[in-house]
């Protein structure tokens, strides 16, 4: 099966509850969608840290689900489908967790990923699986969802609203003057750059007449991570590590003539408001999970290490190929960085 035919008020349900770079890629898929199907009522089951970025998107109604609650959450899902029934639920999540959740879901056709890319039992919980596959990146991934119901291929938009409250904040808290924003941690802490590194990038951004702003969650391994850093830097920096929320951090993000930042949501964040992003990439494909617009300024530890330890060609390496190693990030060099900063200012310019 190639596509699937939808009424043109149809019922869609997206599942996607994470995590926050995943969730950016699917909003450009989910506002073609809406565009496509401007009639069409779209529920998306999200997560609850994820919702708090998305909460302002228009004409989506989320409902959601709280992975900390365990069992209850599943519980709480099925009263939630009560009286419900969609046309259509896409499963945009591989994840036990999500795929389990979709059992719950009422809808009549359940696509999921093609068979070829299926994991941890997702084939038994959809009846409909991509038969043609365009992605390689995350985001292309979930444009195959979009094509296979009809929608056609476009230049991926995100429209994300900003309110008047976190304008406000932003006015009275960012520099005024460009600035440059580090968010140095990624995911796992094997992951992140080097602290003495990070520290010669953010002097040298200040040597280009750019303020520095470095950002991050509230968690106590980001905050060490940054004030680490910042103990290293010779000028003042400004340090909003866990003093953002969501709707904060994107703006902080969209007012930035740059981000630095190894693969995290705040670099997909970034994307999502066309601020360039230097992204730093040694532990997965940055062809499937960089920054999407530009993939040029990627500082690419990964292709390298990558064919020698599988034996491929940069363009055989599978999708899903991961490194794993606690010094694979120093490979990634401070002149590296610093040519790739010249050479976006040098764009923007």
């Amino acid at each position: 099966m190639n596509s699937i035919s939808l009424p043109s008020k149809a019922s869609i349900c997206i599942m996607r509850l994470s995590a926050i770079g995943d969730v950016c890629h699917a909003v450009s898929t989910v506002q073609a969608i809406q565009r496509q199907y401007p009639d069409a009522s779209i529920t998306w089951i999200i997560g609850k840290i994820e919702y708090q970025l998305l909460k302002e998107l228009k004409g989506i109604s989320f409902i959601i689900f709280d992975k900390a609650q365990g069992l209850k959450a599943y519980q709480e899902l099925r009263r939630s489908m009560r009286g419900k029934q969609f046309d259509v639920l896409l499963q945009m999540q591989l994840a036990f967790r999500a795929n389990l959740a979709a059992f719950f879901i009422p809808a009549k056709v359940k696509l999921g990923f093609s068979k070829k890319r299926s994991k941890e039992l997702h084939s038994l919980f959809v009846n409909k699986h991509i038969q043609v596959e365009k992605g390689f990146h995350v985001l292309d991934g979930f444009r195959d969802f979009a094509r296979t119901i009809g929608v056609p291929d476009s230049d991926p938009s995100w429209d994300f609203p900003i309110t008047s409250a976190t304008q406000e904040w932003a006015h009275d808290t960012l520099p005024q003057s460009p600035y440059v924003v580090i968010s140095p941690a990624a995911s796992k802490a094997e992951r992140d750059w080097l602290i003495t590194r990070y520290a010669q990038i953010a002097d040298y951004c200040q040597q280009q007449g750019l303020a520095v702003v470095f950002t991050g969650s509230p968690s106590e391994r980001e905050k060490k991570l940054a004030n680490y850093i910042i103990r290293n830097c010779a000028e003042e920096v400004l340090n909003l590590v866990g003093q953002t929320n969501l709707q904060q951090l994107l703006l902080t993000l969209k007012n930035a003539q740059l981000v630095i930042a190894p693969d995290s949501g705040p670099a997909h964040m970034a994307v999502t408001q066309l601020t360039p992003v230097i992204g730093l990439y040694a532990h997965s494909n940055p062809k499937r999970t960089g920054p999407y617009l530009y993939q040029n300024y990627v500082a690419d530890a990964y292709t390298p290490k990558a064919e020698i330890t599988f034996n491929l060609t940069a363009s055989d390496l599978d999708w899903g190929l991961r490194l794993k190693g606690a010094d694979l990030m120093q490979a990634i060099s401070t002149e590296s960085v610093k040519a790739l900063i010249d050479q976006a200012l040098t764009t923007q310019s």
